[in-house]
């Protein structure tokens, strides 16, 4: 029993060990089927006023279009995402074609010009809470919470998996992607003590860091024990022996506080970014460290666990090219001389996150093509150059089309005299299943890696039929999206 209970471990090492990844055009096919899914979800709102009482039939069809359609697109349609997604656009564009709701036409109406103009300066933050931002983040958690599951069963592609050293694959975007997002939203307190005018202390900086990494690095404790004591499969060249991922999470904060420093110098997130992954991607290519991290025998607690600790270097830089989009994407107003009205102001905002997105994708493009650039492969595991661009471009296109889609159907947001309005403006605005993965992001990951550890131990998932699996993987889904939904409803916010 011992022996067939070993063999099965070592199964499943192998079915997640050795991967070679896919195209980075496929894995944009799959990952658009998120956003062109919102796109029926924005129509049904803003032309039907659909989900909105919210009844358990919203419910049922907010968790079809932003849960199940983006587990469909690395599934049973993971060949033809195009498909699935020309499947959810047509009904889009039926329904835009139908006369709208009166309630919800009324609701889309802009402000006049008077009342813009007449509001009191100080009836809105400098910084408002995004539909789009929260639409990004939400569908992102979403992935890579069902990825993370949907990876131990035979129904996911295996060039979906996390590769071994080289290559690019859905799974590997999902980790750099939940970096970047958390460096997005980081950018908040940096932009209020601005907006305040105040500076805080490096000591203070690191004390407040230290806050939010404790909880993280005592997950990561409880899971290497928890992986260790349960005999759990696991893959030890994705970050080391001992190291997970919540280590890497819980070791951001106080860095990232102690790199805020350099902004005396650096002029700014992205370039001290760009500064810390060439650097680092110089160090890997002119001294032995690469060789190190790929090959070296695992003979002390550093060489153990070297992939972690070192490409930790490279999901830093992804945190503070995060953090730098974050700069422009969450101030009320992007750029004074821009003008005063909404109009401008997002037209501004589309522009500039339109720019970034075309300078990582240059970037990117000057770091891997072999013809006209320096001919680099990616690397999740080093998280070396070519990867820290490839996230920073991904991230920055799929932020641009989530604010393109939200700008084209609620424009009325951006023109809320006062924070009341403008609360209302942002829930009709944002999917409630999106904005209660968003609110609760990281404790819903967690139950996530709970549930998929819960999984793999009461269910040979790699025997099941393809049936069986679609039926575990909707069920894991509903679970998650409950539970997320039930703590909005209670109002309960689950910080880590």
């Amino acid at each position: 029993m011992a022996s067939n209970a070993t063999s099965y471990k070592q199964m499943k090492e192998d079915f997640v060990s050795n991967l070679s990844g896919g195209p980075v055009t496929e894995i944009n096919s799959i990952t658009a089927v998120g956003p062109i899914a919102f796109v029926l979800w924005s129509v049904l709102q803003s032309r039907q006023s659909f989900f909105k009482p919210y009844r358990p039939l919203s419910f049922l069809a907010d968790f079809l279009l932003n849960v199940v359609a983006v587990l469909l697109s690395f599934t049973l349609y993971a060949n033809t995402p195009l498909l699935l997604a020309g499947l959810i656009l047509a009904p889009a564009i039926l329904v835009y074609a139908l006369p709208p709701n009166p309630v919800a036409s009324r609701k889309r109406h802009k402000l006049p010009p008077n009342a813009q103009n007449s509001r009191s300066p100080g009836a809105l933050s400098v910084l408002s809470t995004k539909p789009f931002l929260t639409t990004y983040r939400g569908s992102m958690l979403v992935t890579t919470c069902l990825a993370i599951l949907a990876v131990d069963f035979r129904i996911f592609p295996r060039r979906f998996a996390k590769v071994e050293t080289w290559g690019t694959s859905l799974m590997d975007v999902g980790v750099g992607s939940f970096v970047f997002s958390a460096g997005v939203v980081a950018a908040r307190p940096v932009l209020k003590e601005r907006a305040e005018g105040r500076t805080t202390p490096l000591l203070q900086r690191l004390v407040y860091s230290m806050r939010h990494s404790l909880p993280l690095l005592v997950l990561g404790v409880i899971r290497l024990i928890s992986v260790k004591g349960l005999d759990y499969a696991e893959h030890v060249t994705e970050y080391g022996v001992h190291w997970n991922f919540f280590f890497t999470l819980g070791f951001l904060p106080p860095f990232v506080a102690l790199f805020q420093s350099a902004l005396k110098v650096v002029p700014s997130y992205a370039a001290l970014a760009l500064l810390l992954g060439v650097i680092y991607q110089v160090t890997l290519e002119s001294t032995s460290l690469k060789a190190f991290i790929l090959t070296a025998p695992r003979t002390d607690l550093f060489s153990m666990n070297r992939e972690g600790i070192c490409s930790f270097f490279g999901y830093l830089a992804i945190f503070l090219v995060g953090q730098d989009t974050g700069m422009f994407v969450l101030p009320r107003s992007i750029n004074p001389r821009s003008g005063t009205s909404n109009g401008s102001q997002r037209a501004t905002l589309l522009l500039t996150m339109g720019f970034w997105t075309v300078v990582w994708t240059a970037l990117y493009f000057l770091a891997t093509h072999f013809t006209y650039g320096a001919g680099l492969d990616v690397s999740r595991r080093l998280a070396n150059l070519p990867y820290i661009l490839w996230i920073a471009a991904f991230n920055s296109a799929q932020l641009l089309a989530c604010c393109a889609i939200e700008s084209a159907f609620f424009p009325s947001f951006y023109n809320a005299a006062d924070a009341k309005t403008e609360q209302e403006a942002y829930e009709t605005a944002t999917s409630r299943v999106l904005r209660s993965f968003n609110r609760n992001g990281l404790f819903i990951f967690l139950v996530a890696n709970l549930l998929t550890g819960l999984v793999n131990m009461t269910v040979p998932t790699l025997d099941v039929t393809p049936t069986v699996t679609m039926g575990i993987l909707v069920g894991y889904a509903a679970v998650l999206t409950a539970l997320a939904v039930a703590l909005d409803t209670w109002n309960i916010s689950i910080k880590l």
